[in-house]
């Protein structure tokens, strides 16, 4: 029998974790999806190494939705990407956006990725945030997957398999991954990196936030001019 999620309480999500943490990647998403009741999504940013939730997600669900928040300010190798793993794996897309383009949000705010914590906060939440609750209403999502893992910053350090946030299940399947972990997977399916890996991207976002990766960097110093690391999707 499936569990609702409305019944899931803190001590309930701690068994999960416990269990969890004990199984493979793989298998959490099949344990998951067999016990818990949907709807499910993926969210996925389409960045350096997202073809690993990608392609396990839709080998286990081929038809679970994947939501993209399209601010309107990707690159271009980012929008290029996307198409070539679309097709690749015939992903049941679902692109949401803010009800302002980046022009009327630029016209009525501003830059707001300029303007220190307070415009890159508000520019998230337009942008990012407030999309992906609009995404999960419209689908009526109860419990979602992210590719997030553990060593890609301080701010995930604490991060479990599964956690409760908004009302809602979500379930981190590779948090516990290392790089070396996804280069194996990516090479043994032939799956491929983000196209401005090669150029020192390690985590890809808008154009106006992003950097890459040079001496004496953190990997979260590359997003946000090193001011904050999450954009409030998975704080």
């Amino acid at each position: 029998m499936k569990i609702n999620t409305q019944y899931f309480d803190n001590e309930t999500i701690i068994g999960w974790q416990k269990y969890l943490q004990n199984i493979t990647a793989q298998q959490r998403v099949e344990y998951v999806l067999e016990y818990i009741q949907g709807p499910f999504a993926l969210t996925s940013s389409f960045g350096a190494q997202s073809a690993v939730s990608l392609h396990m997600l839709t080998q286990i669900d081929k038809n679970i939705p994947v939501i993209l928040i399209d601010t309107g300010y990707l690159f271009p190798e980012t929008y290029q990407f996307i198409d070539q793993m679309s097709e690749r794996l015939q992903l049941n897309l679902k692109v949401f956006k803010s009800q302002l383009s980046p022009a009327w949000l630029e016209s009525r705010y501003g830059k707001l990725w300029s303007q220190g914590i307070e415009g890159l906060t508000k520019f998230n939440n337009i942008m990012k945030v407030k999309p992906l609750e609009n995404a999960f209403d419209a689908l009526k999502i109860s419990a979602w997957f992210s590719g997030i893992r553990s060593n890609q910053s301080l701010s995930r350090n604490d991060k479990k398999v599964i956690e409760f946030k908004n009302s809602r299940i979500k379930i981190h399947p590779i948090i516990d991954w290392t790089d070396k972990d996804i280069y194996d997977y990516l090479q043994k399916h032939k799956l491929p990196y983000h196209p401005l890996w090669e150029k020192g991207y390690v985590s890809i976002g808008d154009t106006h936030t992003t950097q890459p990766l040079s001496t004496n960097m953190k990997p979260e110093d590359t997003r946000f001019f090193g001011l904050k690391r999450e954009c409030g999707i998975h704080d």
